[in-house]
C-alpha cells in the first residue's frame, strides 16, 4: 500500500508530491507531459511559453518551492501597464492620463475617468484587505479576500461604459478567464492591483521559463510520475483510498493510505466517486473559462518599442495581452542581442471564439492584429505554435466566498488542491498542494507513532 496517490500532474499536484517526496508515493498524469497550464520549451537564451508566466515573491509558498528545488526566479523587469488601442502605443507615462492620450470621444474619456477613480479607490481597499497578517492561516486570508465586493459582478460596479472605455477594462478584468459580467467586482479589482502594483502579488519569473520548475521536479520524482495514467475512480475506505486507472490500455488499481486530488474541479468532481456530497455540491459550482494562446519566436536584429516592455494590454484585439517572454534576458543584456519571444493570450469570450479555430487560422488571426500593431512584424516570425486550455481558469463569480469553508474543509483520507481554491492561481497552486501534503504528513506521523506503540504493547504482553 502506498502512503500517497496524487492524482494530476499540473503545478499543486506537482507541489504536493515534492513536499511528500520522502514518503511512498505515485503521481498520476493524463497527459504526456507534466506541467497542466504551466508549459514553456527554451529555445537557446529565451524560451516560448504558453501558461503561467509569473509567480510570487520573497515569504511565499512560491518562494519556498523555488529555493527547496533550487529553481531561480527574479522580479519582472520592465514595464507592465503599457497599451496598444485605436493605433496608439503607449508604453511610459501614468495610467490616469491614458484616457487623454489613446484616440476616443470625450464621452467615453469622463465615464473611463469616473469609472477609473472607483476602482483606483476599491483598488486600495483591496491592497489592505489582501496584506496578509502575521501569523495568518493562508484560508482565512484567502477567504477575507473572496469576500471583498463578492456579491456582485464587475460590470455591476462600474456600470454600463461607452464601447471605448469598457474596451480598456475588458483585457484586465478577463485575464481570470471570465468576463465582466460574470466575475465578482473584487476579483476585477484584485487583478488592478496586481498590475499597477509591480512589487507585490504575482511578480517574477523563473530563469529559464515556467517549465524548467514542473520538469525539475519531475525528473527528480522519477517513475514515481506515470504519465497516460487517465484515473476513472477514486474511492474512499475506512482506512484507505483506492485508485482505479487505465494506462496504455491496461487497467490498473493501486491502493494508498490518502489521496490528493490535483486535477480541475469537474474532473475531481467525476472521478471522486463517494466524496462527500456537499464538497461534490460545491465543485459543481465552480466556474471555468477557456484561454488559447500561442508563443511567437522572432529574429528582428535592431532594437525595438517593446524592449522595456514586459506586458501590453490590447483592447479590441482577438488576444487580451501581450506577453514580452524575453524581457527578463532583455534585461541582462549590455548589448542588445537579435531576436525576441512573445506569448498573447486570449481569455474568456476571445478564447471561446477561437477554440475550435485550427492552429493555422489562429496564427494568422494573431499575426494580422500584431501587424497592426507592430507594422512588419510578421516577417520576422520564425515560429509560431499554438496551445488550447478549454478549463483554462476558475474565476470568481459572484457568491463564489460561500463556497470556500465547504471546499478547504477535511474529507476524510481525499484531499483537494489546485489554483481553483483560491485567488492567486501558481501561489493557490503551490499553497494548496503544500497544504494537502502537510496535513498528510502530521497524519502518516501520527499513524506512524501509533503503530509503533501497539507493537511495543503487544511485545510487552508476549514476554509476561
Amino acid at each position: 500500500m502506498k502512503d500517497v496517490i496524487i492524482v494530476g500532474g499540473g503545478l499543486a499536484g506537482l507541489s504536493a508530491a515534492w513536499r511528500l517526496r520522502f514518503r511512498d508515493i505515485l503521481l498520476l498524469e493524463s497527459e504526456k507531459r507534466v506541467g497542466g497550464r504551466i508549459k514553456s520549451e527554451r529555445r537557446g537564451n529565451y524560451w516560448l511559453n504558453w501558461g503561467g508566466h509569473v509567480f510570487a515573491g520573497p515569504n511565499t509558498a512560491t518562494d519556498a518551492l523555488l529555493r527547496s528545488v533550487g529553481i531561480d526566479a527574479l522580479p519582472v523587469p520592465g514595464v507592465v501597464t503599457a497599451m496598444a488601442m485605436n493605433g496608439k502605443i503607449l508604453v511610459d507615462g501614468r495610467v490616469e492620463w491614458y484616457p487623454f492620450r489613446i484616440p476616443m470621444s470625450w464621452s467615453s474619456r469622463f465615464a473611463l475617468i469616473r469609472a477609473g477613480a472607483k476602482v483606483r479607490l476599491a483598488v486600495k481597499k483591496y491592497g489592505k484587505i489582501a496584506t496578509r497578517r502575521p501569523g495568518e492561516d493562508y484560508r482565512i486570508h484567502q477567504q477575507r479576500i473572496y469576500n471583498f465586493l463578492g456579491d456582485r459582478t464587475f460590470t455591476d460596479f462600474v456600470g454600463e461604459l461607452p464601447e471605448d472605455a469598457d474596451a480598456i477594462f475588458r483585457p484586465t478584468v478577463s485575464r481570470s478567464t471570465g468576463n465582466p459580467e460574470q466575475i465578482t467586482a473584487g476579483a476585477g479589482v484584485g487583478y488592478f492591483h496586481l498590475i499597477w502594483n509591480k512589487s507585490e502579488g504575482l511578480s517574477r519569473n523563473i530563469v529559464g521559463g515556467p517549465s524548467t520548475l514542473t520538469d525539475t521536479i519531475a525528473a527528480a520524482l522519477g517513475d514515481r510520475i506515470q504519465l497516460g495514467a487517465v484515473v476513472q475512480e477514486v474511492e474512499q475506505k475506512k482506512n484507505s483510498v483506492v485508485v482505479r486507472y487505465t494506462q496504455n490500455g491496461v487497467s490498473h488499481e493501486e491502493e494508498a493510505r490518502y489521496a490528493i486530488l490535483a486535477t480541475p474541479a469537474p474532473i475531481t468532481r467525476k472521478i471522486a466517486v463517494n466524496i462527500d456530497p456537499e464538497v461534490g455540491a460545491a465543485l459543481d459550482q465552480i466556474k471555468y473559462g477557456p484561454h488559447v494562446s500561442a508563443a511567437f519566436l522572432t529574429n528582428e536584429t535592431g532594437p525595438q518599442i517593446w524592449d522595456n516592455v514586459y506586458s501590453i494590454a490590447t483592447p479590441k484585439r482577438s488576444f487580451d495581452i501581450l506577453i514580452h517572454s524575453s524581457n527578463l534576458i532583455r534585461s541582462f543584456e549590455t548589448v542588445r542581442q537579435p531576436g525576441s519571444s512573445f506569448m498573447v493570450f486570449s481569455p474568456a469570450d476571445r478564447g471561446r471564439q477561437l477554440l475550435d479555430k485550427t492552429d493555422e487560422e489562429i496564427i494568422q488571426r494573431y499575426l494580422k492584429d500584431l501587424d497592426d500593431i507592430f507594422p512588419g512584424f510578421s516577417r520576422h516570425v520564425v515560429e509560431a505554435s499554438v496551445s488550447r486550455f478549454p478549463l483554462g481558469s476558475a474565476y470568481v463569480f459572484p457568491g463564489r466566498h460561500k463556497l470556500q469553508p465547504i471546499l478547504t474543509r477535511p474529507s476524510g483520507r481525499l484531499y483537494l488542491a489546485g489554483d481553483y481554491l483560491g485567488t492567486f492561481y501558481t501561489e493557490t497552486a503551490i499553497q494548496t498542494g503544500f497544504s494537502a501534503a502537510q496535513d498528510i504528513l502530521s497524519f502518516l506521523g501520527t499513524e506512524a507513532v501509533n503503530i509503533g506503540n501497539e507493537a511495543s504493547k503487544a511485545f510487552r504482553m508476549t514476554g509476561i
